[in-house]
């Protein structure tokens, strides 16, 4: 399929530059792909869309405050450096030393070159290494100390590039249950979820579990081959605990929808049915199986590891019924993640009817279900 049949045109004004207040007040455009219709709602009103016994699944990961101003030392040249994730080396002890990052200008930081972040005399002051170049123009990154520890003094929110507006609560890029660190980028479609909104869907028997899928800047990356089968996937790092295993299956076996909050918990639970020869839904043994011993697997188990899934139309889900989503930029894996749910058709139909809606795009912005 050509990467071209995921591309749209979107008004600048569109790409939301602040969060909604509250969070579960943003707009929310239902998408039924049984009777191709499209609804305009708010997030708040999701319950309407729900059923007791359905399971909503989220992923808890949250982002470090991995963005790094800092100077060439000696020389005193400013450089912007965004780390992306731990490198764990053989003979560290503790947190890791070394990660790749994404270092600004680029062109001019080659290997060897030292870097200063922080106040030297004052402190907090943390310097690194450039160890060698990475994958897509990044850089390797030795650092003299663990930086994690300083990030929250020294380090702040890796917005998107489309964002230009300074985010005054950095709380405001996390999920209301980001629990892990180690994300690039927030899982947005958690965005919305309050507290109070989480709790009320529990009350009306909606079951909510986690997962973890720490996010990497390539996943917002447009694909640039013609076909998107000759994209490389990048990896992320997932898990999937057991207690979630046990409710996915629990709800699987009542009957209940497994409904993902964004296309990272997507990948994780699509990785795990893949590697876990999960069948689509629950269907019993036809006379031919049992007549032959086959038992098709249909339980879910706990699951970690580095999953490079990439979710193109035509894929088969196994495990995913329906998706919470935000908007998403043209060309990229996320929108063919989610032609591959909705069909390419009604997808792009709903981003047309959103931008004459006046819907609020990408990271802040408004919401889709696709049921």
């Amino acid at each position: 399929m050509l990467t071209d049949h995921f591309d749209y045109s979107l008004p600048q004004e569109l790409i939301a530059q602040t969060p909604i207040e509250p969070r579960d007040h943003s707009r929310l455009l239902v998408a039924h792909r049984a009777i191709d219709l499209i609804e305009h709602r708010y997030f708040y009103e999701l319950g309407d869309y729900l059923r007791r016994g359905d399971l909503l699944v989220a992923n808890e990961s949250r982002v470090l405050p991995a963005r790094l101003l800092g100077r060439k030392v000696p020389s005193g040249g400013k450089v912007e450096v965004l780390l992306l994730r731990p490198l764990p080396q053989p003979g560290d002890v503790g947190e890791p030393l070394t990660w790749e990052a994404l270092v600004s200008p680029g062109r001019r930081i080659h290997d060897g070159t030292r870097l200063g972040f922080g106040d030297v005399k004052a402190g907090p002051y943390l310097e690194a290494e450039v160890a060698s170049r990475a994958e897509l123009g990044g850089r390797v990154l030795r650092f003299d100390e663990p930086p994690r520890p300083y990030l929250d003094r020294l380090g702040q929110m890796p917005l998107p590039p489309y964002i230009h507006e300074s985010l005054g609560d950095p709380e405001r890029y996390q999920t209301v249950y980001a629990r892990t660190e180690g994300s690039a980028a927030a899982p947005t479609a958690g965005l919305h979820f309050t507290e109070r909104l989480i709790n009320e869907l529990r009350e009306q028997g909606i079951g909510f579990a986690t997962v973890t899928l720490h996010v990497g800047l390539d996943t917002f990356r447009p694909v640039h081959e013609e076909r998107i089968e000759d994209h490389p996937m990048h990896r992320e790092w997932y898990s999937l605990s057991d207690s979630t295993a046990q409710l996915i299956n629990h709800t699987r076996d009542s009957g209940g929808r497994i409904i993902a909050v964004g296309t990272t918990s997507v990948r994780v639970l699509e990785t795990v049915a893949r590697t876990q020869g999960i069948s689509e839904g629950r269907r019993s043994r036809s006379p031919a199986e049992m007549a032959s011993g086959a038992n098709p697997k249909s339980e879910v188990g706990s699951a970690q590891g580095w999953t490079d899934l990439f979710i193109t139309p035509g894929y088969t889900f196994g495990l995913v019924d329906a998706l919470i989503t935000n908007f998403h930029l043209p060309k990229t894996t996320l929108l063919m993640l989610v032609s591959a749910l909705a069909g390419h058709d009604l997808l792009m139909r709903a981003y047309a009817e959103a931008i004459r809606e006046r819907y609020r795009f990408y990271s802040f912005g408004d919401a889709m279900l696709i049921l």
